[in-house]
């Protein structure tokens, strides 16, 4: 059940906008092995000078075209695990129109207490949602 923020620039139409979000959620779905209705996106269109991602120091230039994704999630997946998920992003967002350079991901970890699904309650905590199983 990740929270996915998807940052990217104006200018696409809704359809791509929504192709964006299915591509990374599908490809967390097949990878981490979520229900497909565990779907958490957060997507805020920029104006291109709104976002700046260079390239550390790699020697690639990116495009306006950029899509920076936030993936937040609990801690327990192995390092080949998340190799996986960040290349079936790229694949299904090369699918979706988005060039290489223009993905950016960054994954952040925290545990089951840190998530509250609504009602005032950490619902992992609590018992009222299983802890998800590490992959």
């Amino acid at each position: 059940m990740p929270l996915v923020r998807i940052d990217l620039t104006t200018g696409r139409t809704p359809e791509a906008v929504r192709g964006i979000a299915d591509a990374i959620h599908t490809a967390i779905v097949d990878v981490y092995g979520i229900p497909p209705r565990d779907r958490f996106q957060v997507i805020t269109e920029h104006p291109a000078q709104q976002i700046i991602a260079e390239d550390a120091g790699l020697g690639f230039e990116r495009t306006e075209g950029v899509v920076m994704i936030q993936v937040f999630t609990q801690r327990g997946r192995s390092d080949d695990a998340k190799q996986e998920l960040y290349r079936a992003i790229h694949d299904r967002l090369a699918a979706a129109g988005v060039v290489s350079e223009d993905v950016f991901i960054g994954y952040v970890e925290n545990g089951p207490q840190d998530w509250s699904f609504g009602f005032g309650r950490a619902q992992y905590v609590t018992g009222e949602l299983g802890v998800p199983a590490s992959a």
